[in-house]
């Protein structure tokens, strides 16, 4: 099921000092796939690959697997970004909501390092508020580390505020939970 489709405009495609040229999509595609789905695999494991030895240093394996854990039965949603060029289709982002309590927490958000700056990470997001807000949830909620600062100004940006750290996240006291309350009204 495509949820939507996405025409980054010229504010995306600003050149950025770690990409070797400037990228340019066509379209991009935010889709719903299962939690299983290869594609939505790869990237979770990409993300893994980058993000876990940040903080290996910090984490204990024990703490890692709590904290990281996502049980299948919980996920409410999953999608993945597509980047249509004229002759391909590749994957280029991923994110997924899981419950939570009776909230709905985003998990796995990430995007390819030579695709950052391109409005992937905006069109994810869009595509998991709108489904939290067709959930009825009144809130989104969210966990990501210290050393993830492109991630914290993303957030920010995107009108989440810092929140308490909730569970289970308290055994990482550089865990920054934000939320983002929905007008429902």
């Amino acid at each position: 099921m495509r949820l939507m489709d996405y025409r980054p405009d010229n504010r995306f495609h600003r050149r950025r000092r770690y990409m070797p040229s400037e990228l340019t999509i066509s379209t991009l595609h935010v889709s719903e796939v299962s939690w299983f789905d290869p594609d939505a695999e790869a990237l979770r494991a990409a993300m893994a690959a980058e993000v876990g030895p940040r903080y290996s240093d910090r984490v204990s394996t024990a703490d890692r697997a709590t904290t990281n854990a996502v049980d299948p039965q919980s996920v409410f949603l999953t999608v993945v970004a597509y980047a249509v060029h004229t002759d391909a289709r590749e994957t280029v982002g991923h994110a997924a909501l899981r419950w939570n309590g009776e909230d709905l927490e985003l998990k796995r958000m990430f995007v390819k390092p030579e695709h950052r700056g391109t409005g992937v990470s905006t069109a994810l997001l869009r595509a998991v508020e709108d489904a939290a807000v067709n959930a009825a949830r009144p809130r989104l909620i969210l966990q990501t580390g210290d050393r993830q600062p492109d991630a914290v100004r993303l957030y920010e940006k995107s009108g989440y505020s810092r929140i308490p750290t909730f569970s289970p996240y308290e055994i990482l006291p550089f865990s920054n939970c934000f939320e983002k309350v929905f007008d429902h009204g």
